[in-house]
């Protein structure tokens, strides 16, 4: 228990730190179930039976949610159409993404009904008696584990399969591994059921806010409402994108003529720049930089704050920062001038993508950022 509480409170410190570097849902997630874990106990005593329908409470309101923050929102949801998009504007694609963007339309919609039906129904089954809990869990199991192939979700499909698998009765493990659970395990200790009841209260309480956001037309998407992230509310693209904007940053040793100069490209990571270059695979791991550029291209006041401090770190070679690219078009000396470009990016079509090798086509949209020197 010792263990867990260090861990929650130097990751909490990140977070608080951090600000909008760290202002995405799955870092409330991760603070909110990271404290109930501390509860938990070991692995000689029974499980405290409070604390895992805490879980259970923090996995509802996950998947309840985000399905209502989908009815609430974008339209294309309650016509089926979302994923006539989804797959080519989410923020990372994956390694798979272009093939289930050119999956028939009809099965689209298949996927988009299924969605509904896993986050909107699936998720009362959590609190029925076994076997139907443990089958509602293992939907939602299946779910994510599509959401993993299909796209770059950070940890959030990971934690969310972390917290289904704990609703899976014992029985399931035993056919399903080949283990038995251990034999007469240690009751809790009494000060151990007065914590666990404490925290239930104090989840109780601290629950009264994320189930008014549900219930508001109103709805926030991923909100925490007190500063240790206890309790928290959650959701997944209310909006859906139609169009691909990227942002493109690039750089000249120029410093007359910029017209005329020869502008290279610093190449991302994840999010798509290179129009040969498959999208590569980044769950679980969460590509800070690239994620906010997606923002920037929804938003330009998003990028308003950061922006321009990341081109001055460009200029000045900064080596740190630098580390956040995949491609340093400049090895040996900083450019003269930073500049950000805005394109239309899409998926080739099958024709195109055996003809000319290419997962995207681009077109250029407008300036994003004018040309800045550190003069």
């Amino acid at each position: 228990m010792l263990v867990w509480a260090v861990l929650w409170i130097l990751y909490m410190s990140i977070v608080n730190v951090g600000q909008i570097w760290y202002g995405f849902g799955w870092e409330s997630l991760l603070l909110e179930v990271g404290f109930l874990a501390i509860f938990l106990g070991n692995a000689s005593t029974e499980a405290p039976v409070l604390v895992l329908f805490l879980l259970r409470w923090v996995l509802f309101r996950l998947e309840f949610g985000a399905g209502l923050i989908k009815l609430r929102g974008d339209p294309c949801w309650r016509n089926l159409t979302c994923l006539y998009y989804h797959h080519e504007t989410q923020p990372l694609p994956g390694p798979f993404s272009w093939h289930f963007h050119h999956l028939p339309k009809p099965l689209h919609r298949m996927e988009v009904a299924a969605n509904h039906f896993t986050q909107l129904v699936v998720p009362f089954g959590l609190f029925a008696p076994q076997p139907i809990a443990s089958v509602a869990a293992a939907i939602i199991v299946v779910t994510q584990l599509w959401l993993m192939l299909s796209g770059n979700f950070s940890w959030l499909n990971g934690l969310t399969i972390v917290l289904a698998l704990s609703v899976i009765e014992g029985s399931w493990w035993n056919r399903i591994l080949s283990i038995d659970a251990p034999a007469d395990p240690d009751p809790l200790p009494h000060w151990h059921v007065g914590i666990g009841i404490a925290v239930a209260v104090i989840v109780a309480v601290l629950s009264f806010w994320p189930v008014r956001n549900m219930l508001s037309s109103k709805q926030l998407m991923n909100h925490s409402f007190d500063p240790l992230h206890l309790v928290n509310t959650y959701g997944a693209f209310g909006s859906v994108t139609h169009t691909r904007f990227e942002v493109v940053i690039s750089g000249t040793a120029a410093r007359e003529n910029l017209a005329e100069a020869e502008w290279k490209e610093y190449e991302f990571k994840g999010k798509p720049g290179d129009l040969a270059r498959r999208p590569r695979q980044i769950a679980p791991y969460h590509l800070r930089l690239d994620w906010l550029m997606w923002f920037a291209a929804i938003s330009p006041t998003y990028a308003g704050p950061w922006l321009l401090p990341l081109a001055n770190k460009l200029l000045q070679g900064d080596r740190t920062t630098l580390k956040l690219f995949r491609i340093n078009p400049f090895p040996d000396a900083p450019p003269a001038y930073i500049r950000a470009t805005m394109y239309e990016y899409r998926f080739t079509d099958r024709q195109e993508r055996r003809s000319t090798g290419k997962w995207w086509n681009r077109t250029y949209i407008d300036e994003y950022l004018r040309p800045v020197s550190l003069d």
